[in-house]
């Protein structure tokens, strides 16, 4: 079974879909026409993710379970090791996945994060330091780097 549940944050309306294990997404649009219902993993989900808005929490701990080819989890897995509040850019996450030259396959799979801010590809930029590509927009982007700081 999977629930499903919109969450109101500071950067707008977040949809967290679970199944009965783990959190499978936090998405900015809904993928159900319909937000069902709760069970423990999205209460908790919310509740950590009101402490991260607050600033009170910097660390996740919940059970993951995001869906992607073999690429896209490796470098999801580089993501969660980027400490709150750093940054790190696409060719130096390339390079941990051990292909540094597959910048653009890292940035594809940083589209495709399921999970978003659990999963921070938000601390991902652009070489040059520039804020490049975010699902969810350059202006939430922003605001995520912005409350870790």
């Amino acid at each position: 079974m999977f629930y499903q549940s919109k969450y109101n944050s500071p950067i707008g309306e977040l949809y967290i879909t679970a199944d009965e294990d783990s959190l499978l997404s936090v998405s900015f649009s809904s993928k159900e026409n319909e937000i069902s219902s709760e069970n423990d993993i999205i209460k908790n989900t919310k509740k950590q993710l009101d402490e991260y808005f607050s600033r009170r929490r910097k660390i996740f701990d919940l059970p993951l379970n995001p869906t992607g080819t073999e690429f896209q989890k490796k470098v999801w897995a580089e993501l969660i090791k980027i400490p709150y509040g750093q940054k790190r850019t696409y060719k130096e996450i390339a390079f941990l996945v051990g292909n540094p030259k597959a910048v653009r396959a890292v940035g594809s799979a940083n589209n495709k994060n399921p999970i978003a801010i659990i999963i921070p590809c938000h601390r991902v930029i652009g070489s040059n330091g520039n804020l490049i590509g975010y699902r969810g927009g350059l202006d939430k982007k922003q605001i995520l780097l912005n409350i870790e700081t």
